[in-house]
């Protein structure tokens, strides 16, 4: 009681701090704002463009992929500008810069900040009941130091000698050789990136412990809010790790310390003049440390999204929603001991390495478990089929596909094999690309009336959807064979170099040109994926003005209290103070007059709404 009684006082507190808010002029209103749905907006508005960045970094190395050695239409003579070469031919060196770039664009400044920041922002408070997240100025403060970080990284991109080029993971001794500055601005806004990280997680735990309304107890949580929850705590204890990580590569490169650099390191073909001592290896436990639990950072809002979508839409309690947390609690913890997965090729030992075979065996079935309930919840229910509906429902399958394929990249006698081939990357980009991106679009796509008071047109809706998933799969289905075929993912020229044959008399050399030849197919598919998204782009932006207006604040006939505010949300949030009485996925409740139940909506005398999971109460603490 204690617990509620402060949780409803600091509610107060806040909604009379709101209700008496100064008028704000235009910098304070929109661009220094202190509002969590503004702070989303901005972050999500930025992920996007670094996702169309990212997309474009990724198209022209797939031109390189697909005709070696040819001039690279309409960029060719600006990259050459920028970085030298001539023609317009894209050179090994710029084709590393590229790739570099691509990974961490995409995975530091447009998946995670999309997913974690922009949607949490957002949604979090409202779906708690909070009138704005516990601490507003960290909450601003957190996402301009994300935009610093982010302009130092894209920034690094322009300066002579160009960016990062020794790939997303910055592997020592390589990162701390390459003859150009772009890695040290790296690995400054990476430690910018991390710091904004850092404090967006303590935020998002303060806001879920603290601002939930009054009677939303844990078990009444919307499973979107849980999902974040456990985000922001790998986000708290992964990061630190690889912040220090970085400052002491930064200090390698600028004051000629050897945290990363062994004895006897040749450059060039001459000695380097280091004091030598330090471990290769270690860069590489730290930065996997951080980056097994990122994937999971990018993984399980998205799983939160799609629950709220699917739950919606089959107007059905969410199947299992207990047993969903207890999951996603459990794959937090374990996502912390499976690492060195990533580095069987290090040579260690057969105890060390059958450990975290093990654990990486064990970490599937919580994911098996969060897949099933959601298949479960889709059993027996009326469906609605909308935009949002069928990205979510595209994103099963999809992260299925990528978990599936992830197994034989656990075992380190098949990992020896596969590691760094084409193979990895099917395995991980059907994790993230159909997979977490498919959820990022569902839940544009579900909450874009909320945020604008207006609907994204349907039918162009679908458009996007099925040329995206027709496209996805072409892309990285055939990269598996590539891999199965030896093809290695740094090679960039594609393979031509080690292109061979496979007849009777002169038998297998090299890797086979059919596999080879499947770079075009590939990259033709990965254009009309670019263009695919143009429906979307259109419909965004054409829809905040002259979409066609929602006919009421809940839309989707909605349980959780994000659709219970006006829309679009004001300041505040709620209109008064709010209270909760029931569980978050009240659908087809026996005993009420529709078929769903707002969480804020008191049942009726003697109905019965004891048959969703989430109605049985536990104490807060």
């Amino acid at each position: 009681m204690a617990h509620d009684s402060t949780q409803t006082s600091t509610a107060d507190h806040a909604h009379g701090e709101h209700d008496h808010h100064h008028e704000q002029n235009f910098w304070q209103k929109y661009i220094f704002s202190t509002d969590h749905k503004v702070i989303g907006i901005q972050y999500g508005i930025v992920s996007l463009l670094f996702l169309f960045l990212g997309f474009i970094l990724i198209s022209c190395m797939r031109w390189q992929l697909a005709y070696p050695g040819q001039p690279l239409p309409i960029l060719g003579n600006l990259i050459n500008d920028l970085y030298g070469g001539a023609d317009g031919i894209m050179t090994p060196e710029i084709y590393n810069m590229f790739g570099a770039m691509h990974g961490n664009i995409m995975v530091f400044l447009a998946i995670v900040p999309l997913g974690f920041a922009a949607f949490g922002n957002y949604v979090v408070p409202l779906q708690i009941g909070a009138p704005d997240m516990a601490f507003p100025r960290l909450n601003m403060a957190s996402f301009w130091l994300f935009f610093v970080g982010a302009i130092l990284i894209f920034g690094s991109m322009f300066i002579p000698g160009g960016p990062a080029q020794a790939g997303w993971t910055s592997y020592s001794p390589l990162a701390s050789s390459v003859p150009t500055n772009g890695q040290a601005y790296w690995l400054v806004g990476l430690v910018i990136l991390i710091a904004s990280s850092l404090l967006g997680a303590v935020n998002f735990i303060a806001t879920i412990i603290q601002l939930r309304a009054p009677g939303m107890t844990w078990m009444k949580m919307p499973f979107f809010c849980w999902a974040q929850f456990v985000t922001a705590f790998l986000l708290l204890l992964a990061f630190p790790p690889l912040q220090v990580a970085g400052i002491m590569q930064l200090f390698d490169i600028v004051f000629d310390t050897s945290f990363f650099l062994p004895t006897g390191l040749i450059i060039g073909g001459q000695p380097a003049e280091i004091s030598g001592g330090g471990s290769p290896v270690l860069w590489q436990h730290l930065f996997w440390f951080l980056a097994h639990p990122e994937v999971y950072v990018l993984i399980l809002p998205a799983v939160g999204m799609v629950s709220e979508i699917i739950t919606n839409n089959t107007r059905r309690p969410l199947w299992g929603y207990k047993t969903l947390i207890y999951a996603v609690m459990t794959l937090g913890f374990l996502s912390f001991i499976v690492w060195a997965h990533h580095m069987y090729l290090t040579g260690m030992g057969t105890v060390i390495s059958t450990f975290f075979q093990t654990t990486t065996m064990i970490i599937s079935i919580p994911s098996v478990i969060i897949l099933t309930c959601l298949f479960l919840t889709l059993w027996g229910g009326s469906m609605r089929i909308n935009t949002p509906m069928l990205f979510a429902l595209a994103f099963l399958p999809m992260f299925g596909i990528g978990g599936l394929t992830g197994l034989p990249l656990g075992f380190s006698y098949s990992d020896l094999y596969l590691h760094d081939t084409y193979y990895v990357i099917a395995h991980f980009h059907y994790i993230v690309a159909p997979g977490t991106i498919f959820a990022f679009f569902a839940g544009i796509y579900y909450w874009f009336p909320k945020a604008t008071g207006r609907y994204m047109s349907d039918y162009w809706g679908r458009v996007h959807f099925w040329l995206s998933l027709v496209f996805m799969n072409l892309i990285f289905m055939p990269m598996f064979l590539q891999g199965l075929a030896g093809m290695h993912r740094r090679m960039y020229d594609g393979g031509v170099t080690y292109a061979g044959t496979a007849t009777p008399e002169e038998g297998v050399v090299g890797i086979l040109t059919k596999y080879v030849e499947m770079n075009q197919t590939i990259s033709i598919a990965a254009w009309c994926l670019g263009l695919s998204q143009i429906p979307f782009i259109i419909n965004f932006f054409y829809s905040i003005t002259n979409g066609k207006k929602v006919e009421s604040p809940n839309p989707w006939k909605a349980t959780t209290l994000d659709w219970q505010t006006p829309t679009p949300p004001p300041h505040g949030n709620f209109d008064g103070p709010i209270e909760v009485f029931n569980g978050p996925y009240e659908y087809s409740a026996p005993g009420t007059d529709d078929d769903f139940l707002p969480q804020n909506v008191k049942p009726s005398k003697g109905g019965d709404t004891t048959s969703a999971p989430s109605t049985e109460p536990v104490p807060a603490k």
